[in-house]
């Protein structure tokens, strides 16, 4: 699970509602069901409106993943080196066919992984390579950027169906000036409707839609650094030179050093 994640929804809400119940012994003054459906509702109703529905029940989906612990970090990176750095040693001993055997070992679990190694083990150039798999890269990103842009437009929504309640409530408030009694449900609808739309934009969907663009960001530098081994290994480059190469990419902190794996 991501730490930071639930920490910040955690954190988030609660100095909220810590800031509600300092401030006033009637917090349900703040709940108020109407306010909520003009928001949520709108803004759901807004996002089927702009896209297909499959794409846009994918992005409320993708809200859940954010709460997971992110797939590729520092030490996978790292880890994608040492592997592409053993597959050129296996093809400095025995040639690129020495590379389908690793075809079948990944089977399905790395797809775009094992595309690439069969680009390269059909005899394809470094550069064939490289463009090829440069555009299932940004073919890839682009796909799965489909949820973070719908959430960023959710997000943009909420505000916007707030000033709609708002204008619902100030619109039944001076309808009602003859009855004091019904002006002030009419304010609260009029201040939380874009209470709700603010606090919905911000603290759920904004956050989400950067998340997810963050990963897939990382997800996609990930998939450079492997389009880059596996143009050296289509160029048999050495062993080393795969690791000076790929080592370019990476934080020098963690650059794999190819001494270590030697001794080990």
């Amino acid at each position: 699970m991501s730490l930071g994640t639930i920490g910040g929804i955690i954190a988030g809400i609660g100095l909220f509602l810590g800031a509600i119940f300092i401030a006033t012994d009637n917090f349900l003054m703040f709940v108020d069901v109407p306010s909520f459906i003009m928001v949520v509702g709108g803004a759901m109703a807004a996002s089927f409106i702009s896209y297909e529905a499959r794409y846009v029940i994918l992005a409320y989906k993708s809200i859940i993943s954010i709460y997971s612990a992110p797939p590729i970090n520092r030490n996978v990176l790292k880890a994608e080196i040492g592997r592409i750095i053993r597959w050129g040693y296996a093809v400095q001993k025995n040639g690129i066919p020495a590379l389908e055997s690793e075809t079948k070992k990944l089977k399905n679990a790395d797809r775009f992984l094992t595309f690439g190694i069969d680009m390269v083990v059909a005899g394809y150039t470094g550069s064939e390579v490289r463009e090829m798999l440069s555009t299932a890269v940004e073919s890839s990103f682009g796909r799965n950027m489909a949820p973070c842009n719908i959430l960023k437009m959710i997000g943009g929504a909420c505000p916007a169906f707030g000033m709609i309640g708002t204008l619902v409530g100030l619109v039944i408030m001076l309808g009602n000036l003859d009855n004091p009694a019904a002006l002030g449900p009419a304010l609260s609808v009029a201040l939380i409707t874009t209470l709700y739309g603010v606090l919905f934009a911000r603290l759920i969907f904004m956050p989400a839609a950067s998340k997810i663009e963050q990963r897939e960001q990382i997800v996609r530098f990930r998939n450079y650094l492997i389009v880059e081994g596996l143009v050296l290994l289509a160029d048999q480059k050495s062993p080393r030179a795969i690791q000076d190469r790929m080592n370019s990419y990476l934080d020098p902190a963690i650059h794999f050093n190819i001494d270590k794996m030697k001794k080990d």
